[in-house]
């Protein structure tokens, strides 16, 4: 049996998240079609949304996961969200204010009619490795995790991290939780970052302990993983 050391974790804070993802382009293989106009008009009406921060992402490609079937079985598309926009609010309350404040209902419709599909919901830290600082021009991670069992998703979670924080320096980590009665399409979101592609790709491409460890306990614990790496706009 394959173990790694533990994660290195930091105390959750009190932040509450509204994530709002949409598929708007099309993707071949890994590789989408960003939505570049979109995105930049996108940015302009976060930027009236009353927050600690509002930034918009857009996907660069999807990286290996885990759990197709998974998600199959249980009705639940794959994740291919071309664009984000994440909104950091001083506490969940604020969160759920902000979502029905009017410039985001703008933001959100301007987002609803161009996509296919949205995904959106409001939720809390569950976990933290570190700050995501989204000041800086980095690659971001949103991985979208899907367990029945949600205990069990958490502990996956925490017993693989590990790895990625030593094989592939991971410097952050923000585990977004959806609040009770919001989509549980994706149990956990966890947003990411890193500097640079080297910084972790070439591991997540060719260190065999990536299957062997990570990708094989997600599947031996049912757990689908649904990684995408984006830019900020």
């Amino acid at each position: 049996m394959i173990t790694w050391p533990s994660r290195r974790a930091l105390p959750t804070t009190g932040d509450g998240f509204v994530v709002l993802a949409g598929e708007v382009g099309t993707w071949r293989g890994y590789f989408p079609s960003p939505p570049t106009r979109l995105a930049a008009h996108l940015k302009s009406l976060a930027a009236g949304v009353e927050a600690r921060e509002a930034n918009v992402f857009r996907a660069l490609f999807h990286t290996p996961g885990e759990g197709d079937k998974l998600l199959a079985a249980r009705g639940i598309q794959p994740a291919r969200y071309d664009v984000v926009v994440l909104i950091r609010t001083v506490s969940v309350e604020a969160a759920l204010a902000v979502r029905e404040s009017a410039a985001y209902k703008e933001l959100a419709q301007t987002l609803r009619a161009a996509a296919r599909r949205t995904h959106e919901i409001v939720a809390r830290n569950a976990g933290r490795l570190g700050d995501v600082d989204r000041s800086q021009d980095h690659q971001f991670l949103f991985n979208y995790f899907y367990a029945d069992d949600h205990e069990t998703l958490l502990k996956v979670f925490d017993y693989t991290a590990g790895w990625f924080q030593a094989k592939t320096a991971l410097p952050n980590s923000a585990l977004m939780q959806p609040l009770e009665g919001e989509s549980a399409d994706y149990g956990l979101i966890n947003h990411a970052s890193w500097p640079t592609l080297r910084a972790f790709l070439p591991s997540l491409i060719f260190r065999p302990t990536f299957r062997t460890f990570v990708l094989a306990n997600f599947k031996a614990n049912g757990v689908a993983a649904q990684p995408i790496i984006y830019r900020r706009v």
